[in-house]
């Protein structure tokens, strides 16, 4: 956990608390998410600078409509409600909230009415563009609020008590359809709480490697590499903070991208001196897996696997104790769900793993996003070929294909997966698109080759832009570049006669198809 000072984000179930948290680490200060039911002991420990109170789906009036929890007004620490968040503000400061017939979603436009210094709205020009997504709205102010804004609905959009610190929008700062929301927050969070700013990943290695030795003392630690940056950023940060104290297991899964298992050797135990087992476990997953098409039945059973393959491989060593994983923040915020939010899926560090295990974790890298981890991996001294290689999931190709899991479909998924990476590549987009990969569909539709009926599989293309993979855009690839792919893998791919583009975004869909 960081030890600087920390904006506490409580969780009302916003499709957006993710977003909040995303915009306020861009601007140098750190903060972390909570459901808004979090005990007070929880945050003991914590350096909070101020509270945010997210959005949420909930009135106010609602019978079982979650509170604003106590400590929050109590702490002197200063405030900002959005949407359901100011609500709550205004309900429980003596305010009125109407159960409006007047509802805003999407693009709106307000009048800013304090444009005091020091305020939220300092130096901002009005009328100004802000994205609206409530039904109910703040009818009567609590004593010692002014209105700030205005929708031109005349609709209160923003209230504020300087004196205390406590504020409310009725719009959403953190999306990008609110022009100026970043202003906002940076009026916030840098006149309001006073941050200083000092946040930057590479300041997080020297009180995460302290961390790790406090944590683990003199015992050994066992981490897992998959290959992906999240792993490898973890045996890096460990490896500096214990040395030979880490062995990294390589689980050959039998469901790994062409040549993984040379590339994690050449990088790891040749390049780094990093102390490395490699495990062919590839007819034990398979057996598992053999039937299963569920997508949280596969993760399941992949996360139950490759603990009892380490629990295995660490028995053999003496005095291993912990496991260090490459979880990150999306993955904990995805897989924890809440009486709020929903779970997304369970994630293969997170939910995938049994209730019992000998081993305990290390985890951390587990509030950091993903390009924060690759800020880590670059002070780390990582190979910049590492660093910014796309994220491969931790389950590997199960969650790519659908339905049955057989060594056979897994050569095909490789294959065709190597082809459309290389097709990037050689086009100069691989580093220009934040994820790309190919997906087996457990279809077959007709085609015809050499005037002869065929019957086969289909492949998917997915390729995304984004920034923090909490949400993102499906890339828009030049035609030429996906033709010469779907025309190679067609002809060169037994059992494909089919290739289809995904142009889905993030959300509604997720980046991954399971």
């Amino acid at each position: 956990m960081y030890s600087g000072e920390t904006i506490v984000i409580l969780d009302y179930g916003s499709q957006y608390t993710q977003l909040i948290a995303r915009r306020i680490r861009e601007l140098n200060v750190y903060t972390e998410i909570f459901p808004w039911d979090v005990s007070p002991e929880r945050l003991e420990a914590l350096e909070i600078s101020g509270f945010i109170l997210s959005g949420g789906p909930n009135s106010v009036y609602d019978v079982q409509a979650p509170k604003l929890p106590e400590f929050v007004l109590t702490s002197d620490a200063p405030v900002l409600g959005i949407c359901y968040g100011m609500h709550l503000l205004a309900h429980f400061l003596g305010g009125e909230v109407s159960l409006g017939t007047t509802h805003e979603y999407g693009s709106a436009e307000l009048d800013v009415l304090a444009t005091d210094e020091g305020g939220l709205f300092a130096g901002l020009s009005s009328p100004l563009a802000v994205w609206m997504s409530h039904g109910d709205f703040v009818k009567t102010l609590p004593g010692g609020f002014i209105a700030l804004a205005q929708s031109h609905n005349g609709i209160l959009a923003a209230m504020g008590d300087p004196g205390r610190k406590i504020y409310g929008l009725q719009f959403h700062p953190e999306v990008a359809h609110t022009l100026q929301g970043q202003e906002i927050l940076h009026h916030f969070l840098f006149d309001i709480c006073n941050c200083q700013g000092n946040w930057r990943p590479a300041i997080f290695i020297d009180q995460a490697v302290a961390q790790i030795r406090s944590q683990v003392g003199a015992q050994g630690v066992v981490c897992g590499l998959s290959g992906g940056v999240d792993s490898a950023v973890t045996a890096a940060l460990v490896h500096r903070a214990i040395g030979d104290q880490l062995t990294c297991i390589f689980v050959d899964t039998g469901l790994l991208r062409q040549d993984e298992g040379a590339q994690v050797e050449a990088t790891f135990h040749q390049a780094l001196g990093v102390r490395l087992i490699s495990v062919d476990a590839s007819e034990q997953f398979m057996s598992a897996l053999a039937g299963v098409t569920d997508p949280e039945a596969k993760r399941r059973i992949i996360g139950e696997q490759f603990i009892r393959v380490f629990e295995e491989q660490a028995a053999a060593l003496s005095g291993i104790n912990f496991l260090a994983q490459g979880t990150i923040y999306p993955d904990v915020i995805e897989s924890a769900g809440s009486s709020t939010s929903h779970r997304i899926k369970s994630h293969h560090n997170v939910g995938g793993l049994p209730e019992q295990m000998s081993l305990d974790l290390v985890e951390p890298l587990r509030d950091l996003f993903k390009d924060e981890v690759r800020a880590v991996g670059e002070a780390l001294g990582l190979p910049s070929e590492l660093v910014w290689r796309h994220p491969f999931p931790g389950p590997g190709l199960a969650v790519r294909i659908l339905g049955d899991i057989t060594p056979e479909r897994v050569a095909t998924l490789q294959a065709a997966d190597v082809i459309f990476l290389d097709e990037l590549r050689q086009a100069g987009l691989y580093n220009q698109v934040a994820q790309a990969f190919a997906v087996l569909l457990p279809v077959r539709t007709v085609g015809v080759m050499g005037d002869a009926r065929t019957y086969a599989e289909v492949i998917v293309l997915r390729a995304v832009t984004t920034d923090d993979f909490m949400t993102a855009d499906w890339a828009h690839l030049p035609y030429a570049v996906l033709a010469r792919a779907s025309n190679r893998i067609v002809n060169t791919v037994p059992g494909v006669n089919r290739v289809a583009y995904d142009i889905s975004s993030k959300p509604p869909a997720t980046i991954e198809w399971e």
